[in-house]
C-alpha cells in the first residue's frame, strides 16, 4: 500500500546542535514542521534554513506536537524528537504499512558504542513488541484520520507519547518497522544507563498512578546540552 504524503512534526527547545540532522534525515520524503518552544539559541534559524515550516508555541512537548499536527498536510503524521533521526527507507516503510495498522514506531538505536546501550535497545524492542508500548524516541507515526478521530495529541509536557499510544492501540494494530530511529545518548550519559532506565520506569509508574504530567516534566528536567 502506498498512501500519500507524510508530515513530520518535530518539537524543539534549544536544539540547535541536534536539529539539522533530524531534519535532513526526513526532509527529502516528507513535509517537515518544527514547532519551537521558545528557544534561546539558533533552533528556529536552523529549521528555516533547511526548509522546514517553523511554528512557535509555549514550551510543552505534547502541545507543540499538537500544534504542528493541526496544519499538517500528510496522510500520515510522524512525531520525531529533535535529537533523533531516521535511516533511509523509513518513508516507504511507513507507506507500505497495511490497513490493519493504525500507526506504529521504529526500532530504537542509540547513537553510541557500548554493550550497555545494546542492552537498552534490546529491552526497548522487547517492551515494544510484547507490551505494545513504544516511546516517542522511536518516532511514533499514525494515520491522520485516526489521529483526528482519537482527538489529537494531549497538550501535556511529558508522557504525551504514552498517552497517545494507549489510545492508538484501541484503534488498530501497531506496526513495528525494522528501520532504525537513531537517538542521541545524552540522557544516558547524563544519568547513566541504569539510572536512566530506573528513572524512566519510575516516571511511568508515577504517571500511571495519576501524578500530573507537569510535575513529572519538572522531575524529568531538560536534556544535557
Amino acid at each position: 500500500m502506498d498512501e500519500g504524503r507524510i508530515s513530520v512534526v518535530i518539537p524543539a527547545l534549544n536544539e540547535e546542535a541536534c536539529l539539522a540532522r533530524a531534519i535532513r534525515s526526513v526532509s527529502a520524503d516528507a513535509e517537515v514542521i518544527v514547532v519551537d518552544g521558545g528557544s534561546r539559541d539558533g533552533t528556529r534559524e536552523v529549521a528555516a534554513r533547511l526548509g522546514a515550516a517553523v511554528l512557535s508555541r509555549p514550551p510543552s512537548r505534547g502541545g507543540q506536537m499538537g500544534a504542528g499536527a493541526t496544519g499538517a498536510c500528510g496522510d500520515w503524521l510522524l512525531f520525531l524528537h529533535a535529537d533523533t533521526w531516521l535511516e533511509p527507507g523509513w518513508a516507504q516503510a511507513v507507506r507500505d504499512v497495511g490497513p490493519e495498522s493504525a500507526g506504529g514506531a521504529f526500532r530504537l538505536a542509540i547513537d553510541a558504542p557500548g554493550r550497555p546501550y545494546r542492552l537498552v535497545e534490546t529491552a526497548v524492542d522487547l517492551r515494544s513488541r510484547f507490551l505494545g508500548l513504544p516511546y516517542g524516541d522511536q518516532a511514533l507515526f499514525i494515520r491522520k484520520t485516526v489521529y483526528e478521530r482519537l482527538g489529537g495529541m494531549a497538550p501535556i509536557p511529558l508522557m504525551e507519547d504514552v498517552n497517545l499510544v494507549r489510545r492508538l492501540k484501541k484503534a488498530g494494530r501497531l506496526a513495528f518497522l525494522p528501520q532504525r530511529a537513531f537517538t542521541s545518548p545524552r540522557r544516558w550519559e547524563q544519568h547513566g544507563v541504569l539510572g536512566t532506565s530506573v528513572r524512566n520506569w519510575g516516571l511511568l509508574a508515577l504517571y500511571a498512578a495519576g501524578v500530573p504530567p507537569a510535575r513529572l516534566a519538572r522531575m524529568y528536567g531538560p536534556p544535557a546540552a
